[in-house]
């Protein structure tokens, strides 16, 4: 089986760092066996809408989308505008997971049809803790759409 057929949770961040966490905190709680990663929101589009390097990949969508906000090459608010505007993905649910408590990010992400936001904690023990709590939720206790 290709390492794309089945996906849990595709993890949008391009922080090394925080990926390994967030992907450890998930691993350690027994969330998710098939996460993939990718660093900016270009590679999440052409990933979740099955294009460019993705193209082959089977049509199962994710169960969960973590993302990031601020990302290179394509933002998480345009990213999060493109998966809430298509009716193949759009009952995908997306957890933004930022840096920024903004006002105005976390406005826009809920009128873009966020199913949550959270704030990174700085601290490493925390931020963990936040990503395992979210991932137990969403993967979980959730009920979503088949």
């Amino acid at each position: 089986m290709d390492q794309f057929e089945k996906v849990d949770i595709l993890l949008v961040e391009d922080s090394p760092e925080d990926a390994e966490l967030a992907m450890r905190a998930l691993r350690k709680g027994k969330l998710a066996n098939h996460i993939t990663w990718v660093k900016d929101g270009a590679e999440a589009l052409e990933f979740i809408f099955r294009d460019g390097a993705y193209a082959g990949r089977s049509d199962q969508n994710p169960k969960l989308i973590l993302l990031d906000l601020k990302l290179p090459k394509v933002d998480g608010i345009e990213v999060l505008r493109r998966v809430k505007a298509d009716e193949r993905t759009r009952v995908i649910p997306v957890v933004m997971v930022t840096s920024s408590a903004e006002g105005r990010d976390v406005i826009e992400s809920y009128k873009l049809g966020v199913n949550s936001y959270l704030v990174k904690p700085v601290e490493f023990e925390q931020f963990s803790e936040t990503v395992a709590k979210a991932g137990f939720y969403w993967m979980l206790m959730n009920k979503a759409p088949e």
